[in-house]
């Protein structure tokens, strides 16, 4: 089963930008679409991203739309996060996570579709 390890998080001023990393092993990562869902103190985990196996198709929160961006690079098993104009709300652990399908174009946006999660980054954003 795949192992996800999310990188990049950080302490970064409003209006800033990271890019966050989530490196796949013992798995075959072009089987698994992907999602990114953060969790700030206090609230439920919230689905942020998702990108589908190939990297055609993607959807996004409604909260991170036009600032965010997420990616794949199946060459190397990773796939990203890109953060920009960052706000305070932002602030969050951010999870990786990986759901198997036989679908180049399926995405999913519920968390308990995934079976497979990082073990979190952690992202803060100061005023």
């Amino acid at each position: 089963q795949v192992q996800l390890v999310e990188s990049g998080g950080g302490l970064v001023q409003a209006g800033g930008s990271l890019r966050l990393s989530c490196v796949a092993s013992q798995g075959t990562f072009t089987s698994y679409a992907m999602g990114w869902f953060r969790q700030a103190p206090g609230k439920e985990r919230e689905f942020v991203a998702a990108i589908s196996r190939s990297g055609a198709s993607t959807y996004y929160a409604d909260s991170v739309k036009g600032r965010f961006t997420i990616s794949r690079d199946n060459a190397k098993n990773t796939a990203y996060l890109q953060m920009a104009n960052l706000k305070p709300e932002d602030t969050a652990v951010y999870y990786c996570a990986a759901q198997r399908t036989y679908s180049n174009s399926r995405i999913f946006t519920d968390k308990s579709t995934y079976a497979y999660w990082g073990q979190g980054t952690q992202v803060t954003v100061s005023s």
